[in-house]
């Protein structure tokens, strides 16, 4: 089956990607994400926060987005300076 993934991760990209049926949110972000530690992602199906055992159907729309974006600096950090 296909579905659309939107990886936010770096440079990003969104891309139809092939799955099997059966396939969970879980193991399509182990499968595409080089650091697996989805607390510091947030990961929505068709726009939508879902359980990582959520199981995925045919032209779902996954969207894998970072929290937190390693050397950015908030407006409190620039204040600082």
């Amino acid at each position: 089956m296909q579905i659309l993934l939107i990886n936010n991760d770096g440079a990003g990209f969104a891309d139809y990607v092939e799955a099997e049926e059966g396939t969970t949110v879980q193991e399509i972000f182990e499968g595409h994400i080089s650091n697996p530690d989805p607390s510091s992602y947030l990961i929505r199906v068709n726009r939508q926060p879902v359980p990582r055992g959520q199981v995925l159907v045919e032209g779902d729309r996954v969207s894998i987005t970072p929290t937190k974006i390693e050397g950015a600096c908030l407006s409190a950090c620039m204040a600082s300076q």
